[in-house]
């Protein structure tokens, strides 16, 4: 606030020069110069707002747009690093398939294995695990891995007839790829 209070008074104390300036012989201010004056004192200060303001919308901009890269970025970061710790879980949850679908004598263990196994798949599921879908799909690269291929006039050209192990992905983030046996 202080250098406002500073070019103020540098202000007033220039337009009081210039009056004393526009004094002629007999002491009267001659009123129309001393209005030309007060325009142009005024066209400066308005040029100075102007930038000022310019200046304010500029680092506003700038500052909007910070703030939505941070976003983007705390984003990113998030997925990057959930999707790194659900990579480590997810032979787990490949290991609690084979158990699941092992056949045993005790069911209540079995039981106890398939509550444990769809507690773990929900509590994944809140981080935005989705597993892709593949049996039957046109195969896509950018979500299958071909590790066979058969030729089969039952399926169609580039069906995927068998799912090795499961892809799974976090929105459009493909965490691992579907690893499958590929048709004609």
């Amino acid at each position: 606030m202080e250098n406002g209070e500073n070019e103020n008074q540098e202000l007033d104390d220039n337009l009081i020069d210039d009056l004393e300036e526009l004094k002629d012989e007999n002491g009267e201010v001659d009123k129309d110069l001393y209005i030309a004056k007060l325009n142009e004192h005024l066209n400066d200060q308005k040029k100075k707002a102007d930038e000022y303001f310019e200046h304010l919308k500029r680092n506003m901009a700038e500052f909007d747009n910070f703030k939505k890269r941070m976003s983007k970025e705390k984003e990113n970061l998030y997925i990057t690093i959930t999707s790194d710790v659900l990579a480590d879980i997810l032979p787990i949850i490949d290991n609690f398939e084979k158990a699941v679908s092992a056949e045993t004598k005790d069911e209540s263990f079995k039981d106890g294995m398939v509550m444990i196994y769809n507690q773990l798949n929900d509590t994944l599921k809140k981080f935005g695990l989705e597993e892709i879908d593949a049996l039957n799909k046109t195969f896509d690269p950018n979500y299958h891995e071909a590790v066979m291929h058969v030729e089969d006039d039952n399926f169609g050209e580039k069906e995927i007839v068998e799912v090795l192990r499961k892809g799974y992905k976090i929105g459009d983030k493909v965490i691992r790829h579907s690893m499958v046996k590929v048709a004609n």
